[in-house]
């Protein structure tokens, strides 16, 4: 299947991963080369892609916010739990992975993919069916950032028993009072965090596979915070973690 990428950093990160087939590249008239412009044309040139000008209103029906550009591309390439596990083990560190629960927006799932990309996790795993994909949605939210991870979609309790057998740790986001804190963790191991569905966190299944629940301390007056937001600080913990350890 094709789809439309949109954007100027989503279209610059499908092309520099080289993971996708790229079928075209239209940009609109007139468009001033800033930002990463010159460095997307760069690239569709050395790909021999066709760049076509387009009235900016072309572009309008594919996307909103598509900053004058947009890239037909072939669909998003996952891989296998095995190839997430096969590439882990070659890394000078323990096993880092991401978890996704049934997270459902997009926005969200960008963002924890950019994090996820940016703290240097081995993969990622998320449901193939009742939960948010990798869509071109996501791939903007992302900024890009999905196209250099490897990202499977896999029953998450098989995966995470798959995983036991690695030895690596389990760790699951969960405010329950009974939960650790990160100072009672270690995360310097071969180690998963899961994060659970905006609404109702993990399924019950999922709850119980995990080795350790993980809670992050709150100081102010609300309780708890976005599943993003909750996922990226427990990522950046466990890269900072792992650094001190190194």
């Amino acid at each position: 299947m094709k789809e439309w990428i949109t954007g100027r950093n989503p279209v610059y990160e499908v092309l520099r991963a080289k993971r996708r087939q790229a079928f075209r590249l239209l940009v609109a008239k007139g468009i001033k080369p800033e930002g990463q412009l010159p460095q997307v044309l760069q690239l569709a040139q050395a790909r021999r892609l066709p760049i076509d000008e387009v009235p900016r209103s072309q572009l309008d029906t594919l996307a909103d916010h598509h900053q004058g550009i947009a890239l037909e591309a072939s669909s998003y390439p996952y891989a296998a739990l095995e190839d997430l596990l096969v590439y882990s083990q070659r890394q000078p560190e323990p096993p880092f992975f991401l978890l996704l629960d049934l997270i459902q927006d997009p926005q969200n799932l960008g963002s924890l993919l950019r994090t996820a990309e940016a703290m240097g996790v081995h993969g990622v795993v998320l449901p193939s069916r009742q939960a948010a994909q990798i869509t071109p949605t996501v791939v903007h939210a992302s900024s890009g950032a999905c196209e250099h991870l490897l990202i499977a979609q896999y029953n998450l309790a098989q995966a995470i028993e798959r995983m036991k057998q690695l030895d690596i740790w389990i760790y699951g986001l969960d405010q329950a009072p009974s939960s650790k804190t990160p100072a009672e963790l270690r995360f310097d191991l071969g180690l998963a965090l899961v994060v659970g569905n905006e609404g109702t966190g993990m399924r019950q299944l999922v709850r119980q596979s995990c080795d350790e629940l993980l809670r992050l301390p709150m100081v102010g007056k609300i309780e708890s915070l976005n599943a993003a937001v909750a996922g990226s600080i427990a990522l950046y913990l466990a890269r900072q973690a792992r650094l001190q350890r190194a």
